[in-house]
């Protein structure tokens, strides 16, 4: 299972041998880790060393400790980048538009590959969502609204890394949505457009059509750019 380790920096290959096994499947998403001193014994190495790579390993989100049952694959990682990448953000200056090449790169595929796998119960889902958008009146709730029917896009994507890597800069587009919705919204008749481009992009999900479902997604995240440039 684990081969023994020999080098000055163990930890480090310790975390290597626990990557690879979840590499090659033998660890997955909630399997509890060996106890420590199994480790130890595997991998002929200190305790300490164990400790430091068990250590290491949860500060970048790869396990969790649970209290009194062990250490355990996280079954669950998309909050794990945020922290850094809002940082990085933030030093390199922020700036709307990246946000939204972002969201354009990853948002516009994500559409066309959602139109092509998307089940009916997303269908089902996705009708909600645009139906709450059409009779909500409340803009706090509708930007909530907003904010779900872009998630359940990625989702529908059936990309998980797609759905995990927008997941993660999550609080970066909601500010983008917010910001947006205000300056749109500012404008008479803008709120009926809003709708009528969610709508487009359900009804092309409703078709099964990834290149219709692409162009309105695009149109939809040009319309909303062309307003946070107005702002600068």
């Amino acid at each position: 299972m684990f081969s023994p380790i020999k080098n000055t920096k163990v930890y480090e290959q310790v975390i290597v041998q626990i990557k690879d096994m979840i590499n090659k499947g033998i660890l997955k998403k909630g399997d509890k880790l060996p106890s420590e001193r199994k480790l130890v014994e595997q991998l002929m190495v200190s305790r300490a060393s164990i400790r430091e790579a068990l250590r290491a390993l949860e500060v970048i989100g790869l396990i969790e400790c649970r209290q009194g049952e062990g250490n355990y694959i996280k079954t669950s990682f998309q909050d794990n980048l945020f922290e850094p990448l809002s940082i990085m953000f933030m030093l390199e200056g922020s700036n709307p538009e990246a946000i939204w090449e972002l969201r354009k790169i990853m948002e516009v595929e994500a559409a066309g590959l959602a139109a092509k796998k998307i089940t009916n119960e997303q269908l089902k889902d996705l009708k909600t969502i645009i139906q709450r958008f059409k009779t909500c009146e409340d803009e706090d709730i509708n930007v909530e609204i907003d904010k779900d029917f872009h998630y359940k896009i990625a989702e529908c994507s059936g990309n998980v890394l797609i759905f995990n890597i927008l997941k993660t800069v999550s609080t970066l587009v909601d500010h983008f949505i917010v910001d947006a919705r205000k300056l749109i919204l500012a404008e008479q008749g803008n709120k009926e457009i809003l709708f009528s481009q969610h709508n487009e992009v359900y009804l092309a999900m409703e078709k099964h059509s990834s290149a219709v479902a692409r162009k309105a997604m695009r149109e939809h995240l040009d319309f909303a750019n062309k307003y946070m440039k107005k702002e600068k």
